[in-house]
């Protein structure tokens, strides 16, 4: 042992000395039980003082390294390679903690990793069943695509010009008259949220959102360290949003259309009232309005369709009406706001895959996209009645609920206070996926978000049965 530490400028004699052990313990040198030489003896062959030694032993002890035996002396501990390997990997679980971006909520990540499971039948989920998606129209519609070589490369920052001239024709049948500079393409509305957060507001902005919302929604502006507040239609809106901002900047995002969790629309004077009232204090709105194909009947025209100041950011997706594999959306805004999203989103992931821009495009300007949404509204409109007669004939008396006006959802009430976590763990264990209304508001305990889009008819019977088993007890408890 003819080792010594050295006066290093950046390491002090002690972490030279716990370095050297601990190199002797992970080359084998000293293995587990392998007795160190006295205290004393070290220090003389270091020619170091003896407290220098017993600090470096007392910090390997302390990872885990040695153990001290009554009486006997300090010995390679038996967990010596474990704590090795602790020691040689970063501190993993640290850093997730103090991430910036929050985690899921426990009852979301138990949902997210039980769907991928054919067994489960999913009640809750936001998506549409395989057998609704177009996926022979979609291989029939491959073989009539065109494409060049650019459109295997790179698309531009704002995303393919051919796709976003069809979202203009596309938009005008709404009443939104925007130009291709206008559309910035993203790979689905959660993106847009995500760019929104980072290029367009500062640390500490104010976010006002609908006191119902898609969680996912809410997470993007969360995570970049936005004051997250949520509003209600009422006559005081205006005076409210006055005294949260107290001058902050500020934004409000809704989903006016078919509101996830609740499936509601508003009015059009709830339209115009938040958008009057946005206006006079310079507060952006991020309207979202993917769901907006899957209206059972004509609704009303996007918040959008009426703003002649750029007010409004406008959400639109193909992710619930034609293929979420696709990952296509779009933000229509004021050119330079546009062009702000692309740069942020070219500093991300350099642009959405110009070919599913290709097959958007395509779908669009074919006519392909509207027949398809017209096939999808009726077969959502039978799923919903099919639930809907399900509850009828075996839910009176335990919930409530309103009929669906287009979407994926029924927001199911229980009339006593029975969908706490135990509730979802009961039908977890019977293989019964839902989406409890603590997700959207954490005190309550009444509502379930009921999905008819994903599982399949004996599926959904033999779920709702389930269910109404559960809530029964439940309620007799």
């Amino acid at each position: 042992m003819n080792w010594k530490p050295s006066a290093h400028p950046h390491h002090t004699l002690q972490a030279q000395i716990s370095s050297w052990i601990a190199g002797r313990i992970e080359h084998g040198d000293w293995t587990s039980g392998t007795r160190l030489p006295p205290q004393r003896e070290l220090a003389s062959r270091f020619g170091v003082n003896r407290s220098t030694v017993q600090a470096a032993l007392d910090e390997l002890k302390a990872d885990g390294l040695l153990e001290s035996r009554q009486g006997s002396g300090v010995f390679v501990s038996g967990s010596a390679w474990n704590a090795l390997l602790t020691r040689s990997q970063p501190n993993w679980q640290r850093h997730i903690r103090a991430s910036v971006h929050k985690p899921n909520r426990h009852t979301i990540r138990l949902i997210n990793g039980s769907e991928p499971d054919p067994s489960f039948i999913r009640l809750g989920t936001g998506e549409l069943s395989p057998d609704l998606l177009p996926a022979k129209e979609f291989e029939d519609s491959l073989r009539d695509l065109r494409l060049d070589s650019r459109a295997l490369g790179y698309s531009e920052p704002l995303g393919s010009l051919r796709l976003r001239l069809a979202l203009c024709r596309h938009l005008e049948s709404l009443g939104i008259f925007a130009k291709p500079e206008n559309i910035c393409i993203v790979s689905g509305a959660l993106q847009a949220l995500q760019l929104i957060a980072v290029g367009l507001l500062e640390e500490g902005s104010t976010v006002f959102h609908e006191s119902l919302s898609y969680l996912n929604s809410v997470h993007p502006f969360q995570s970049a360290g936005m004051r997250m507040l949520s509003f209600r239609q009422e006559p005081q809106l205006k005076e409210k949003l006055v005294r949260a901002t107290r001058g902050r900047q500020s934004l409000l995002y809704a989903v006016p259309t078919l509101n996830n969790p609740t499936g509601h629309s508003w009015s059009a004077l709830e339209r115009s009232h938040v958008y009057n009232v946005c206006s006079e204090l310079r507060i952006p709105i991020v309207e979202d309005d993917v769901y907006r194909d899957l209206l059972f009947a004509p609704g009303l025209p996007p918040i959008k369709a009426a703003d002649s100041s750029g007010q409004v950011l406008y959400l639109g997706s193909l992710s619930k009406s034609l293929s979420p594999g696709l990952r296509i959306g779009w933000v229509v805004a004021p050119s330079p706001v546009a062009a702000r999203l692309a740069d942020v989103k070219m500093q991300t992931d350099y642009g959405s895959s110009a070919f599913s821009q290709e097959i958007a495009a395509h779908w669009l300007e074919s006519g392909l996209h509207q027949r398809n949404t017209e096939r999808l509204r009726g077969e959502l409109g039978l799923r919903a009645a099919f639930v809907q007669e399900t509850l009828h004939a075996s839910f009176r008396g335990l919930a409530e609920w309103n009929s669906p006006e287009g979407g994926f959802y029924i927001w199911l009430r229980f009339l006593r206070p029975i969908v706490d976590k135990s509730f979802f763990r009961l039908l977890l264990n019977r293989k019964i996926l839902i989406n409890p209304g603590y997700l959207y508001d954490p005190d309550d305990q009444h509502h379930i978000r009921l999905s008819y889009a994903y599982a399949s008819y004996e599926e959904m019977r033999t779920g709702l049965e389930a269910l109404r088993q559960e809530a029964e007890r439940a309620g007799n408890c």
